[in-house]
């Protein structure tokens, strides 16, 4: 489990900031003023250019604000790969709303919980593909199977209008219903059952 985890942990974001202090002696107050207004104009470029790599949502971020990742997020944090999906990517997710771990047989999320760096951590992984996999390259690999982050694969099936399933481990297909889901550090695509490694 942990190399499984060493392999979804493929950097940690750094955001820094640029912080700068002018000073006024009052001495020559123009220079200053002068000095102070460059000086401020810069910052404030340099900062504003930080704050929006800094604001720009990543995928645990982006599954929240979604609101139909409520399980999915709290799982994620459960098991202790909250930070790693935080970090640098790129990462393909897919997501099982709240109502594919409600189809789950009854119990079955809290069983899972009980131990979530096992069991959990597995089948979350298994959701996780490395690098940023949009919809178009999806759809191109119809009946190929896909490495997951997990170390097991799943199948995709692409059908004459364009539907996209996915088949795992365990023989379950399940229909991918939203795609390109922008992140920071990647792309968030919507399935409507939760796969399963085996």
């Amino acid at each position: 489990m942990t190399s499984r985890t060493a392999r979804l942990a493929g950097g940690v974001l750094a955001v820094g900031l640029i912080v700068a202090a002018c000073g006024d002696d009052g001495d020559d107050a123009v220079a200053d003023d002068a000095t102070e207004q460059a000086a401020g104009d810069t910052t404030t470029t340099e900062m504003s250019e930080m704050g929006d790599e800094a604001t720009e949502p990543d995928i645990v971020d982006t599954a929240v604000a979604a609101g139909d990742f409520t399980t999915l997020v709290s799982a994620v944090q459960a098991a202790g790969l909250e930070d790693t999906l935080r970090g640098e990517g790129p990462f393909t997710v897919f997501a099982p709303t709240d109502a594919a771990f409600e189809a789950l047989p009854e119990g079955t999320v809290e069983t899972l919980l009980e131990e979530p760096e096992g069991d959990l951590a597995d089948i979350l992984t298994y959701h996780v593909v490395e690098g940023e996999v949009m919809a178009a390259d999806v759809a191109g690999l119809d009946g190929q199977d896909v490495p997951t982050v997990n170390g097991a694969t799943f199948t995709v099936n692409v059908a004459d209008d364009g539907a996209v399933t996915l088949t795992d481990a365990a023989g379950n297909e399940v229909a991918v219903t939203q795609t390109d889901i922008d992140a920071g550090n990647g792309v968030i695509h919507v399935v409507d059952a939760v796969l399963m490694p085996g």
